[in-house]
């Protein structure tokens, strides 16, 4: 029995040993891997996609140093593991957002080019013609303002600004699609029935 009890002593002093090994020096190792996963997760652009993530893994990143500068080594590496894992899971939930946006943003430019393609059509058309000139005016001017903002989502969405695309687009599209209400959505001609 004793030589049990001794054994359990001597695993005692050898964990806490360990232990106040451990946390008797900075957690450098951590931090510097704290500080990769948040410089890959601002690469992925966690910053724009998964914000409140990424940002808590920056001010983990910050506690961290703090803790290093007090001293109190453990609570730097509770942080710098914190952060770590923060940047990490930024990093996966950004990559499936942009992902997200990308096709978002995709078919928004398409549905505002398709919807200018359509209110320029129509404003050629007879039945244009039949509509008051205040609706013709202003479906003029809303298929002329939606060039420029057009145009620009399609470069934002070259350059991977999903969310920009979305921005840009949202007010056009609107006007676009209450133009092509004022000119008649249903005012194509309708096929003669036979009789």
């Amino acid at each position: 029995m004793r030589a049990g009890r001794r054994w359990r002593f001597v695993s005692a002093v050898i964990v806490a040993s360990c232990l106040s090994g451990a946390c008797g020096s900075p957690p450098d190792k951590e931090i510097e891997e704290a500080e990769e996963a948040i410089d890959a997760a601002r690469a992925a652009s966690a910053d724009t996609y998964s914000k409140t993530e990424f940002t808590a893994s920056t001010e983990a990143l910050k506690n961290a140093h703090a803790a290093v500068n007090d001293r109190d080594y453990r609570q730097a590496l509770n942080y710098a593991l914190d952060a770590r894992e923060r940047a990490q899971t930024a990093a996966r939930e950004a990559a499936e957002r942009k992902a997200t946006a990308k096709v978002d943003a995709d078919r928004a430019l398409r549905n505002a080019a398709l919807a200018l393609v359509d209110l320029r059509t129509r404003l050629k058309s007879p039945q244009a013609a039949r509509k008051p000139s205040k609706t013709v005016a202003a479906a003029r001017k809303a298929a002329a303002d939606a060039e420029g903002p057009v145009q620009e989502a399609r470069t934002a969405f070259d350059r991977g600004e999903y969310l920009r695309v979305m921005e840009l687009l949202a007010a056009p599209s609107a006007r676009l699609r209450e133009s092509i209400r004022g000119l008649g959505e249903g005012d194509a001609p309708q096929p003669r029935r036979g009789r």
